[in-house]
């Protein structure tokens, strides 16, 4: 039985991501449809962007920006999805710049799950430590600065090691 849109946003903002998961499954097909015409991806990486957008309306509903749900959910989705800027991608980077960011992402990889979330909110959705702290659990600002600086250090640790 499909879930009451009223219970949507209380299911989201208390982790259950279910709804997000079937919307993805049920429109992942019109969206590479949509974005091919309209921004000329490919499916993979309309997949991609449609996994990135709902990824950031999960984050909007969880924090509060986002308080009643669209009347179009679907055409909300989209028009992010519009304002969302694209990834460069590796391949047009020079060789040796390409292997070390895959290095990097490699090392990455390595760090606790927790770290890698830190470093993922701070540097590439540009929260700050307040937000950063609130996300995370964090008692204030401060536990957040002083998590990120410790995870940055260690992938610093883990680059020294490699080389």
């Amino acid at each position: 039985m499909p879930q009451p849109l009223a219970d949507t946003l209380t299911h989201l903002r208390v982790g259950n991501q279910t709804f997000l998961i079937n919307f993805y499954r049920d429109y992942r097909d019109d969206f590479a449809q949509w974005a091919r015409q309209h921004q000329q991806l490919e499916r993979s990486a309309a997949h991609e962007l449609l996994r990135s957008v709902l990824v950031e309306f999960y984050n909007q509903v969880v924090d509060g920006r986002l308080t009643k749900l669209p009347p179009d959910l679907r055409a909300h989705v989209y028009g992010m999805a519009v304002q969302q800027p694209q990834a460069s991608a590796t391949d047009s980077l020079p060789p040796a710049e390409a292997n070390r960011r895959r290095q990097l992402l490699g090392l990455f990889g390595q760090l606790s799950p927790d770290c890698q979330q830190v470093l993922m909110f701070f540097y590439f959705r540009g929260y700050n430590f307040k937000k950063l702290a609130v996300k995370m659990g964090f008692a204030n600002a401060t536990v957040g600065r002083i998590q990120k600086s410790g995870c940055l250090r260690r992938l610093y640790e883990l680059h020294l090691r490699a080389v």
